[in-house]
């Protein structure tokens, strides 16, 4: 039997897989978009090639990995009869992780993000139904908890279907959930959120630039439009992969829900730039809340500039409204029950920073080895 795990060439989807394989034993059966099994195989190591190296992805990829070639909104992800099938009759469990965060686009997030899930609910019921289920886990987001302003948010308090939303990426999140509530009834289930997943609390190394583009353009400005005293809920990759792994292998975990953040701990702007100014001996920058609505005015006009500034902007643009709400997620669940706390951002944005720069925004990926390199087997 096998957990069945989706986006596991996305950021946090690979860093699952990898704790996965590194911490336990079950075999997993991934879904991903490949023409031939060649290219599966490829993207697959591309994505995992930031924890493993390749002899050790190789040994689990041939004794561990069984890789469905097919899509997540389509009808049993494109997968012929007897494929799907084996998908069914050797799952045991279930971790949705794939979404698309295009946050811009609600077309987008309609398609991949509900029809997807409806997708990943199905196999679910089909294989409960064929032999049990031992539990779904669902990657959500703190998003989901739409406008909100000067707040620290509990799990249950969340979700509040008369709020409005930020954008059709929380939106379709949101329904996303209730559809696993409202479809899988008797199936144990866990719900995580995580908050702004930034870098990686041990290691510079990224492969996910956005959000780093956006905190680099922010970090270079000499005046921001934000209140200095304002905390911003940024938490490691690593802490929320590692809770999604044990949450999910733990056979009866404390709640259903669970905050991936840095909770009341979110440090505040200013404690994040007097540290940076000091790592790169700068000036502070100073802070004019004033020029919030200014700022994101020319932000808005900026973005639709073509070249590095206009995508700079245009990032920006998207996650603005999450830099401005002064909102925090409480995660004393994960943090009682895993005995664990997230490194602050302070520790790890410098060597983050300082790497992303360097390399250009750009992962040395390493190419699959010629023939003669690969291990034997």
């Amino acid at each position: 039997m096998a957990i069945f795990l989706t986006g596991s060439t996305g950021y946090i989807g690979a860093h699952i897989v990898a704790g996965l394989l590194e911490k336990h034993s079950e075999r997993l059966n991934l879904l991903l978009r490949a023409q031939t099994p060649v290219e599966a195989e490829a993207r697959l190591w591309r994505a995992l090639q930031l924890h493993l190296d390749f002899p050790r992805f190789y040994e689990f990829l041939r004794s561990r990995i069984t890789v469905f070639r097919g899509d997540l909104t389509d009808t049993r992800f494109g997968l012929i009869g007897e494929e799907y099938q084996k998908l069914v009759r050797t799952t045991d469990s279930v971790i949705h992780c794939a979404a698309s965060l295009n946050r811009k686009s609600e077309k987008t997030c309609l398609n991949v993000n509900l029809r997807g899930t409806l997708e990943v609910i199905q196999l679910a019921a089909r294989a409960r139904e064929d032999h049990g289920l031992r539990r779904i886990s669902h990657v959500s987001t703190v998003a989901v908890a739409g406008h909100r302003q000067n707040e620290v948010v509990h799990e249950d308090e969340a979700i509040d279907w008369n709020r409005s939303d930020y954008d059709p990426y929380a939106r379709t999140k949101k329904f996303c959930e209730h559809m696993i509530r409202e479809l899988l009834p008797d199936v144990p289930r866990t719900i995580f959120r995580p908050s702004i997943v930034l870098g990686h609390s041990r290691r510079a190394a990224t492969t996910q630039f956005d959000m780093v583009r956006a905190f680099v353009l922010l970090a270079g400005m000499p005046i921001l439009p934000f209140r200095p005293h304002d905390r911003i809920d940024i938490v490691p990759v690593d802490f929320v992969a590692d809770s999604v792994v044990a949450l999910h292998q733990k056979e009866k975990p404390q709640h259903e829900i669970y905050h991936l953040s840095a909770g009341t701990a979110s440090q505040t702007y200013q404690q994040l730039t007097d540290y940076l100014a000091q790592a790169q001996e700068k000036h502070r920058p100073l802070y004019l809340p004033i020029l919030e609505r200014p700022f994101a005015w020319l932000d808005n006009s900026l973005a639709q500039a073509g070249g590095a500034i206009g995508y700079g902007a245009s990032l920006l643009k998207v996650f603005f409204p999450y830099l401005v709400w002064n909102t925090v997620f409480d995660n004393t669940r994960v943090v009682t029950e895993l005995e664990r706390v997230p490194a602050p951002f302070s520790e790890y944005c410098y060597p983050l920073l300082k790497f992303s720069k360097e390399h250009n925004f750009t992962y040395p990926y390493q190419e699959w080895p010629t023939a003669a390199q690969e291990p034997a087997g």
